[in-house]
């Protein structure tokens, strides 16, 4: 049956659609062989509980763990516990804590991949010495892999915070890293993400943090197993690349320019760990077998037109990418409502969430076009918008 709804238009008006019928990827047999890919996954808010701002964070364990499944079926990755997943935005240590253990659960039972982060939020606050930020991050490492999954040390808004320059960051990423117990993915996350990480690695100047960052890696290549870049900056990405050694692996979380980055200039290609790849994992997926067959042109035939999506959704205010990532999730029937914890289902407006709509359902995402119709009219009912 053709699904049809009518949908506002961006300057008044509605206009009549008709959804098109989803693409017909099949799920793999197991993860890509080409490139190493992790969806970095949001959480979904236990809807009887108080998820208000501030309040702490309450979780639909079932319907969590459920959409990590659902990315381990695709033969995707799981990044846990990362910003897609509110870290400092709503989702507090105690319920991250319990998230990283569940998670890294599921994933041994099932065979998956996971990685998870490790932050320095359990501190209240900004802290007073280095050393607080160290024992900060040492902590949640080491519960990482104690639970089995590979950590990724993520950038720290209290580091951020307290340094005052570049040794101050050497200073803390060098004990960090020695005292790891096993190799590690090191995060740089750009302030278009996180505001309060403008000046990270000691300099606004990025050439000058990436000096700073190239040489840590350099100097403890042996731990670091590769390192995320999230600057949304194609090109600076692939000077990274040429820049760091060749056994550390860059994980792009460009979630603009991901095909060419992931695809390569056949020297160097970057794997992904990706939030876009949460809302667009049944075409990442289908991309990557294409690439595992050596069909990049099927690659890109399958991957760019997820672009003009990604892009919409992490538009800025870029930090608010995660609302867009658990109202697709919803749309496509993989959790039972649309709110999130801390509130943040009002970080969009409704045009942003109807071209969302839009463009999810051009690239051919929407796998039940029948229900995503059906909520989205129940969306725009709400919102007092004729549909």
């Amino acid at each position: 049956m053709t699904a049809r709804i009518t949908l506002p238009r961006p300057g008044g008006g509605t206009e009549s659609r008709t959804l098109r019928e989803p693409a017909g990827w099949h799920r793999p047999d197991g993860p890509p062989a080409s490139r190493i890919a992790y969806a970095a996954a949001h959480v979904v808010a236990d809807p009887y509980a108080d998820n208000a701002p501030d309040a702490p964070a309450r979780l639909d364990w079932d319907a969590t763990l459920a959409v990590r499944r659902d990315l381990w079926s695709w033969g995707l990755g799981v990044a846990e516990a990362m910003d897609t997943a509110q870290r400092g935005m709503g989702l507090d240590w105690a319920a991250t804590r319990d998230l990283i253990r569940r998670s890294a659960a599921e994933a041994a039972a099932c065979g998956g991949r996971i990685v998870a982060g490790a932050a320095t939020d359990q501190l209240p606050g900004v802290p007073d010495t280095l050393d607080e930020v160290v024992a900060a991050y040492a902590e949640q490492v080491g519960y990482v892999q104690e639970c089995g999954a590979v950590a990724v040390v993520m950038a720290s808004r209290q580091l951020a915070a307290l340094a005052t320059g570049p040794d101050d960051y050497v200073r803390v990423y060098e004990r960090v890293l020695r005292e790891a117990g096993a190799p590690v993915v090191l995060h740089w996350l750009g302030d278009m993400f996180d505001p309060a990480l403008a000046g990270y690695w000691g300099s606004t100047d990025l050439d000058e943090a990436t000096r700073t960052f190239v040489a840590l890696v350099h100097a403890h290549a042996d731990v670091v197993n590769g390192v995320k870049v999230s600057l949304l900056d194609a090109g600076r990405e692939v000077r990274l690349r040429e820049l760091l050694p060749p056994t550390v692996k860059v994980y792009t979380g460009d979630d603009y320019h991901y095909p060419e980055l992931i695809e390569g200039d056949g020297a160097r290609s970057s794997h992904a760990l990706l939030g876009a790849f949460a809302a667009i994992a049944p075409a990442a997926s289908a991309a990557l077998q294409r690439l595992d067959a050596g069909d990049q042109a099927g690659f890109r035939a399958i991957l760019d037109p997820t672009v003009p999506l990604s892009r919409h959704v992490f538009a800025p205010p870029t930090r608010y990418y995660k609302t867009g990532i658990a109202f697709l999730s919803w749309l496509r029937g993989l959790q039972p409502g649309f709110t999130m914890v801390g509130g943040l289902h009002g970080g969009r407006g409704v045009p942003h969430l109807v071209e969302a709509f839009r463009l999810a359902d051009s690239a051919g995402l929407l796998l039940d076009p029948e229900l995503a119709a059906r909520r989205m009219r129940a969306y725009l009912d709400v919102a007092g918008v004729a549909g």
